[in-house]
């Protein structure tokens, strides 16, 4: 009923008409907006969004957010949805600007290692571009195969090579983004190096859609590594394998990835893919290192961490390689197959690693929730998931009181509420809990003075 008041609104007609005759075909409405009230979070916005904008070039972006920015229209901004915190989803009385048609690379330039991409460029596709001459894109997200530049860059994703090369912001070098009134700007630079004015590309950069819709970006790239070595490792439990993650980094390695597995997690990937990790361990940590001493520091974490562990498995060449890195990323795809997900995704200090996971665990026993563990060990990044069965929307309390401990857990470590996801629409009322009040003003302040109108996905990030 609300869609069927904001349809029967004078002023809704008007502004409907303006996108109508300013997009033609672009322009979508009635039930083939349904798509467009969930994200891979799950989550569902009630009612339709009242139309949906399927942009094919800047003109149209910009010319959507001025008539939207001048009717006070709310303006969601769409990209593949692969989110998981619920901050793209669109209801009714709302605009959704979908963005994943802007979709080129226009330039790879080899001399300068540096890439200029549209927004909705799917992320291995730069990285597999950025090959041919090369080159790759450090950013490698569980969902890279999917995800878009753009989406990255709005919740500053991290992903399985964040340990040695970090997080989206740390390959960004500029943005073209267009502005709530439909201006377009240009932040950041082109060269490797440059500190004139404020860094407004860092401030966009985990903005979530909530300043300004990027349109396209200029990103640094590196060379590909002369060598690379791989090896899988299985442990007693989580907080064994935490432990051994830990010594790695104070041994002096730095690996490339460093990934962790709890128990739950593999015995779900076997029974998706009929593999058999959880025989060989509680527990299982994937290290990655690279450069040209990638076998000798491969060694130097093995040393580290051998004698906790109940098995190593180096890989003896890519294909081998291949197989362990494919245990990580069939982790959540494997738990999902189990039911519905809550994905949650804070981040603490290393050295809290294993009472991190020793904690989770007896906060999922205290609530008797259902509940995995897979991290980003080598920068502290863990994901304990929660499963449920029934509707996403419905999340049994038992789960919530148990999600909200485990919050409260992370920002009792000195951790953050989110390490890669966003904040989106499931976080916010955590968030003063680790900001503090003043910093949220602020950042509130901020927000009004690139969206004074707030149009710009209201109601999610901050």
């Amino acid at each position: 009923m609300a869609a069927e008041r904001q349809h029967t609104d004078p002023d809704h007609r008007a502004w409907h008409q303006e996108l109508t005759d300013a997009l033609g075909e672009a322009l979508i409405t009635g039930e083939q907006t349904a798509a467009a009230t969930t994200d891979r979070s799950g989550w569902t916005e009630p009612g339709l969004p009242d139309a949906v904008v399927r942009a094919r070039t800047v003109a149209d972006i910009q010319a959507t957010l001025r008539i939207a920015n001048a009717h006070r229209v709310p303006v969601v901004t769409r990209g593949a949805a692969t989110g998981l915190a619920g901050g793209v989803t669109a209801g009714a009385g709302s605009i959704v600007l979908d963005v994943s048609g802007l979709n080129r690379i226009l330039e790879i330039d080899p001399a300068e290692a540096t890439a200029r991409v549209e927004t909705g460029v799917i992320t291995a596709d730069l990285d597999a571009a950025a090959g041919a001459h090369g080159l790759f894109y450090a950013p490698d997200p569980g969902s890279v195969s999917i995800s878009t530049i753009g989406g990255n860059i709005a919740t500053n994703a991290g992903g399985l090579r964040g340990a040695k090369y970090g997080v989206t912001r740390d390959a960004v070098l500029g943005l073209e983004v267009v502005l709530a009134d439909g201006r377009l700007i240009r932040t950041g630079r082109s060269t490797l190096k440059g500190v004139s004015g404020y860094d407004l590309t860092a401030l966009f950069t985990g903005s979530e859609g909530t300043l300004g819709v990027i349109v396209s970006a200029t990103v640094r790239l590196l060379p590909i590594p002369a060598e690379t070595a791989t090896a899988a490792a299985y442990f007693p439990d989580v907080e064994a394998a935490a432990a051994a993650a830990s010594a790695i980094v104070t041994a002096g390695v730095r690996p490339t990835t460093l990934e962790m597995v709890d128990g739950a997690s593999l015995a779900a990937i076997d029974e998706l893919s009929g593999t058999d990790y959880s025989h060989r361990g509680g527990a299982f940590l994937l290290i990655q290192t690279d450069g040209y001493g990638a076998a000798i520091e491969l060694q130097h974490a093995v040393d580290a961490f051998r004698a906790r562990a109940t098995r190593v498995d180096i890989a003896a060449d890519p294909a081998e390689a291949e197989q362990l890195i494919a245990a990580r990323r069939l982790a959540l795809p494997a738990i999902e197959a189990r039911g519905r997900m809550l994905i949650e995704d804070i981040a603490v200090p290393r050295k809290h690693l294993a009472e991190v996971c020793r904690q989770i665990r007896a906060i999922g026993e205290k609530h008797g929730t259902e509940v995995y563990v897979v991290a980003h060990a080598g920068d502290g990044n863990l994901h304990p998931v929660f499963v449920y069965q029934g509707e996403q929307n419905l999340i049994p309390d038992n789960v919530s009181r148990a999600a909200d401990e485990v919050f409260q857990l992370a920002i009792r470590f000195g951790g953050t509420l989110t390490g890669e996801h966003g904040v989106g629409l499931l976080k916010q009322r955590w968030l003063a809990d680790e900001l503090g009040e003043d910093v949220l003003g602020l950042s509130h302040q901020v927000k009004a003075v690139f969206d004074p109108h707030g149009i710009l996905n209201p109601g999610k990030g901050i």
